[in-house]
């Protein structure tokens, strides 16, 4: 092979694009064809692999599957490399073929192999591919390696099959920090929080993914205060938190509202990270927003450098819950006008918004609008929106619109729907209406607790006093309990939680002390 079609096909091998445009890609293309037709001629098949990684870098993948078909000098490197062009490009089908193709070659995969195609059949959800490969990994013997392990531990958690994840990892021979986190992920997933935590202990070494589990796993599952307290733990450990790991931290303490730990997370993001990503903001306008410190959240979001709808979300939300409708109104005006378009959340707020300010015709004309836009958009209204429309009604007394309203839903009315309806029935005391409302939530769903309680209420402020005690009656009777009602406060960044009856905190005798005093007082 001459000099110069050697070094033309070396330096294919290595390009790589710095943008996707169609000039380049088409250039490049051109060249690799060349390069190819030149090593043709002279007879060699040294570089042919050299000459599929161009094909990739191309986006021909016609041209570097052919040529595949065509080189008899493949080994498994060279193959290895060529899944993984596939699998990087998304063409996770066409990975899981070439490695069938190789072992029909007789070409011996290697843990490489494995540890490059498995997570093809990951990203497709191919469960039966998925458990071939892993049989076939055991037939080689290299079920125990680790990367394998890994592959394969990432395969059965993602697909919540825990039992052989678990096995996986049993059989991996000294599993790394991925074997250990992918199987924390898995446990997360299912729920497992014990198992997780536990696995987590006994990790030999941690890394800041490690953590992000377990953090993020917590906050997702409504776990808040064990993931700030895991949060805290990371940084007196020394562990330095990322991107990843402050949306998390952040989301917990919002969701339990604790201002002054998540104001340290805040300033632990500026000290850590300096200028921080779009999803960090977003969470502190959403954290402020939560905590309702609308001042502090609109701050941050005027600092935000790219605001996406999820900035405008979190803001109108903040306004819509703490009762400021016209300023949620006006944001989303503002919104409108700098393009970004509203989503399904951004509607809910708006409604939500009109709600507690009691904007009903602007409320109904917002949805009005959005049911037109609807045809265009799917998606846009969900039962949740019908639903605060009858709460919107409701709450403004008026029942009659509201009862039409029901009457022409695209759907059958739901729990969700009726127990708006009974909540602003219990506001104006609309005993009959509420009745009826309560009879089709029971009809729907006879455990509900809920619909007994609000029931009881309304029939309360109306001074229906044998009502209500026959509606708890029955409540007893049927051994049903409501939701004990829970508040907490934060002192010193510690947070205090008490539940109804609760005897848990370690000063409850001091606290129902005081409480006995000051009932005996007032």
């Amino acid at each position: 092979m001459n000099s110069i079609a050697y070094k033309t096909l070396q330096s294919l091998a290595k390009f790589k694009p710095k943008r996707e445009t169609r000039t380049l890609a088409y250039s490049q293309l051109k060249e690799t064809q060349r390069a190819h037709a030149c090593a043709l001629k002279l007879g060699t098949t040294i570089l042919e692999p050299d000459i599929v990684y161009s094909y990739f870098g191309s986006k021909s993948l016609w041209n570097a599957c052919k040529l595949f078909d065509e080189v008899p000098n493949w080994d498994v490197a060279s193959a290895t490399a060529i899944i993984g062009c596939f699998a990087r490009c998304n063409h996770h089908e066409e990975a899981i073929h070439f490695f069938s193709r190789m072992i029909a070659l007789n070409i011996k995969p290697n843990q490489f192999t494995f540890g490059t195609v498995i997570p093809s059949s990951t990203a497709l959800q191919d469960f039966n591919s998925g458990r071939q490969l892993h049989a076939c990994a055991i037939k080689i013997g290299l079920e125990s390696n680790v990367f394998v392990g890994s592959a394969v531990v990432d395969f059965y958690a993602k697909r919540t099959v825990i039992k052989q994840a678990q096995k996986a990892f049993e059989d991996t021979h000294e599993p790394n920090v991925v074997s250990y986190t992918t199987l924390i992920h898995g446990y997360m997933k299912k729920e497992m929080f014990d198992d997780a935590l536990a696995l987590f202990r006994e990790m030999p070494e941690r890394n800041v993914v490690s953590w992000n589990a377990m953090i993020s796993g917590y906050s997702q599952m409504g776990y808040n205060e064990e993931a700030v307290n895991l949060f805290v733990e990371m940084l007196r450990e020394g562990m330095l938190p990322n991107d990843s790991t402050f949306p998390c931290a952040i989301s917990a303490v919002a969701n339990i509202a604790a201002l002054g730990m998540g104001r340290s997370f805040h300033g632990c993001a500026v000290k850590f990270l300096g200028k921080f990503d779009v999803f960090v903001g977003n969470s502190l306008v959403s954290f402020y927003a939560k905590c309702g410190s609308m001042e502090d959240s609109l701050l941050l979001f005027n600092t935000l450098p790219r605001k996406n709808i999820v900035s405008w979300n979190a803001l109108i939300c903040g306004y819509a819950n703490h009762g400021r409708g016209i300023e949620a109104v006006d944001f989303f005006e503002r919104m409108q006008d700098t393009g970004v378009r509203p989503n399904s959340v951004t509607l809910l707020s708006l409604l939500l918004a009109c709600t507690h300010s009691g904007l009903v015709d602007k409320g109904y004309t917002y949805f009005n609008k959005a049911r037109e836009e609807e045809e265009h958009h799917p998606g846009l209204l969900t039962p949740e929106h019908y639903a605060c429309m009858v709460d919107l009604l409701s709450r403004a007394g008026r029942f009659e619109e509201a009862e039409r309203f029901l009457q022409e839903l695209p759907f059958v009315p739901g729990i969700g729907l009726w127990k708006a309806l009974l909540g602003g029935c219990r506001i104006h005391s609309n005993m009959e209406l509420g009745e009826l409302a309560a009879r089709k939530i029971l009809a729907l769903d006879p455990e509900d607790v809920s619909s007994y309680v609000m029931l009881s209420n309304a029939h309360s402020a109306a001074g229906r006093w044998q009502t209500v005690s026959m509606i708890r009656k029955e409540m007893r009777e049927k051994r049903m309990k409501g939701v004990p009602g829970c508040s907490w406060i934060e002192i010193r960044n510690k947070l205090h939680i008490f539940v109804t009856g609760d005897t848990n905190h370690e000063q409850h005798h001091q606290i129902y002390q005081v409480l006995g005093f000051l009932s005996s007082n007032i």
